[in-house]
């Protein structure tokens, strides 16, 4: 796996702390640094996710994505699954995060509680890179809702 991230904060553009990643599958990320009122220089304009948004975010999708995955694979008849992550981080440098809550809403049509579970334990426990590797500073649960739609 491969990502170049390049700085676009150069003179003469709106932010000072914006940077764009080319991922190695020709995806373009833009990332940005929040404003920093007594520093203009050191700070973002607000234009794009922190990085550390992109990183939540992309345990939020790693873990989203097991999920659908293995309750396909189950033969689930899954019609959605969106996950609502919240976090905290450290107050010292560096500021890793400490928790992470992921909570999934998972809707389809008689898909039981307990196949939901276990999806979300194995993505957790197992196929989830992101949420493993980000584990090893946080405390990470989950919590889940089902919702049964017609046919």
């Amino acid at each position: 796996m491969e990502c170049t991230v390049s700085w676009t904060g150069a003179a003469g553009t709106r932010s000072n702390m914006g940077f764009m990643a080319e991922t190695g599958s020709g995806h373009v990320l833009h990332m940005d640094g929040a404003p920093h009122a007594d520093k203009p220089d050191q700070g973002g304009a607000n234009l794009a996710p922190r990085p550390m948004e992109a990183v939540l975010a992309g345990a939020g999708a790693c873990s989203a994505y097991d999920v659908v995955l293995v309750l396909k694979r189950g033969r689930h008849d899954v019609r959605g699954c969106s996950v609502k992550l919240s976090a905290e981080r450290a107050a010292t440098d560096p500021k890793v995060f400490t928790q992470i809550h992921l909570h999934f809403r998972v809707s389809g049509r008689a898909i039981p509680a307990q196949a939901v579970e276990r999806a979300i334990a194995l993505s957790q426990e197992k196929y989830c890179s992101a949420s493993i590797m980000l584990g090893k500073t946080a405390t990470i649960s989950t919590s889940f809702e089902l919702h049964d739609v017609a046919a």
